[in-house]
């Protein structure tokens, strides 16, 4: 990443498409091309995960950190492809073209899916059996336990893997050899379904690649206890005999809340990832680099040391800070990789021996403007004339207020002053946006991504999360009307002004 380059963070999700979600169809290639008519250089999105009702819908609460979401499908690529006819793409809902309908939108595809999973079963000895063959085989080592896990998550009618049968909790060899047997079709539904999404997927990604455009993905770095990862690898975290947590994962207590934060996450055993030569990492980022480009690595100063909490505690005051073996994990992680390309979120409260870590191993961090003009002005870390080259610049994230919104409903008189004066005009509700982004774009920084949002100066009603809340969330979605030539030739003109064209 160190060319100097800019780019857009827009999640799948906000994609335009007439089937209540975005998706990987037509829309995905038209928004690369904008990409590349406005000089950009990356295409930063969240986690592509499964989501769930269970935890808001967020990318970042998934029951696998190696299957994607089925909901991205297109169904004009399945049209296209052959998979379903123009009859079975017709649908009776009436989806919004303004925000996402997960419920829709799931019940609409899983219904496509399933016609194009028994289309295929009537003629898999072609071209497409040969892929979905491949596929499987070369996805064995997470696949087969992730078509597992749904099939028996749906018998269990939704319980937590630890509350199943014992044999099944356990994983019970014989056992789960019987359900692969019973469930044939359940389970090859599932693993066609992911087959689907690789497909398109990775069809995109070579879009971009052949367009020059690098894609971040973003890894959170702690699985759901309610996950294929943990039921199938419950050694590699701290549980109990039960197969429950012991400790779960969380932040402790700072000036954003008095009690700290209780995610509810197992954290890892990492004597026990050491002594196993972290292969379920190295399995991980591998996967994640072939499906991205770059990693924004979730929560990073957890892999230096992480906060736990005794499981069972209401807040997380009573936690403990543990050292990871951090030294040898990165070193063990860039023998298998080669300048391993990971962006280190570094928000919050950072300590020296987590900014050791980042110079020591060069992972860049991340700087966000909206937090520049708070008490530590101007000496702040997240002001432009603080930075070095290697971090990459945001005018804001997923979890904070788009610009417009911030400046609308959060921004006090005196950081707006401030704002004011360090751009050297008078910023106003209607500007702040460009303005943000032309400090992000002129900064000495290698990179800068601007989300969505900011580009289209929208406020506080297209934010995509509020952080501790779980309704309401990824709901945005860019409408068609939003881009259009004046958009696209004043982001290029700003791009090129401040050597960013790629």
């Amino acid at each position: 990443m160190q060319r100097r380059g800019s780019g857009i963070l827009l999640h799948i999700t906000s994609l335009p498409s007439p089937y209540g979600i975005g998706d990987l169809g037509p829309e995905a290639y038209r928004f690369v091309d904008f990409l590349v008519e406005t000089k950009q250089s990356f295409w930063q999105v969240l986690p592509l995960n499964p989501t769930g009702t269970t935890y808001g819908n967020s990318p970042y609460s998934s029951p696998s950190t190696f299957a994607g979401n089925t909901l991205f499908i297109s169904p004009d690529l399945l049209l296209k492809d052959g998979f379903i006819s123009e009859d079975e793409i017709r649908t009776n809902y009436e989806f919004s073209d303004d925000v996402v309908d997960y419920a829709g939108a799931t019940e609409y595809k899983n219904s496509l899916i399933s016609t194009a999973y028994k289309k295929f079963r009537k003629s898999p000895e072609n071209l497409i059996g040969y892929e979905f063959n491949i596929f499987c085989e070369k996805n064995s080592r997470w696949l087969d336990d992730y078509a597992l896990f749904v099939v028996l998550k749906e018998r269990f009618k939704g319980r937590v893997w630890s509350d199943w049968p014992r044999e099944y909790r356990d994983r019970n060899k014989q056992v789960l050899e019987k359900v692969k047997s019973e469930m044939n079709y359940e389970v090859g539904l599932v693993k066609f379904s992911q087959f689907l999404f690789y497909r398109q997927w990775y069809s995109i990604k070579d879009y971009c690649r052949d367009n020059h455009i690098l894609v971040i993905g973003d890894l959170p770095i702690y699985p759901n206890y309610d996950s294929a990862d943990v039921w199938t690898n419950p050694h590699l975290f701290k549980l109990g005999d039960n197969k429950k947590p012991l400790f779960v994962a969380g932040v402790p207590p700072d000036y954003f809340s008095s009690t700290g934060q209780l995610w509810g996450n197992p954290v890892y055993d990492w004597e026990t990832l050491m002594d196993k030569g972290y292969k379920w990492w190295i399995d991980r980022i591998e996967h994640n680099l072939a499906i991205s480009d770059i990693l924004r690595i979730d929560h990073f100063r957890g892999l230096v040391s992480y906060w736990e909490v005794p499981s069972g505690e209401k807040t997380a005051i009573g936690g403990n800070w543990v050292d990871v073996p951090v030294d040898d994990f990165f070193k063990t992680l860039n023998r298998h990789f080669t300048n391993l390309p990971v962006i280190a979120e570094d928000l919050g409260i950072i300590t020296p021996d987590v900014r050791e870590v980042m110079e020591r191993f060069n992972f860049p961090g991340m700087k966000v403007l909206i937090f520049a003009f708070g008490d530590d002005f101007p000496t702040g870390d997240y002001l432009p004339h603080n930075y070095t080259g290697n971090c990459v610049v945001y005018t804001g994230t997923h979890d904070n207020n788009t610009v417009r919104g911030w400046y609308r409903q959060e921004a006090d008189k005196l950081q707006k002053e401030r704002l004011s004066k360090y751009s050297g005009i008078d910023i106003h509700e209607e500007n702040v946006s460009l303005e943000l982004i032309r400090l992000a774009m002129r900064s000495v920084s290698n990179t800068a991504i601007i989300p969505m949002q900011d580009i289209l100066s929208l406020d506080e009603n297209a934010k995509m999360n509020q952080p501790s809340t779980s309704k309401g969330n990824w709901l945005w979605r860019i409408g068609v009307e939003h881009i259009d030539m004046d958009l696209k030739e004043k982001l290029r003109e700003i791009t090129e002004i401040y050597d960013r064209d790629s």
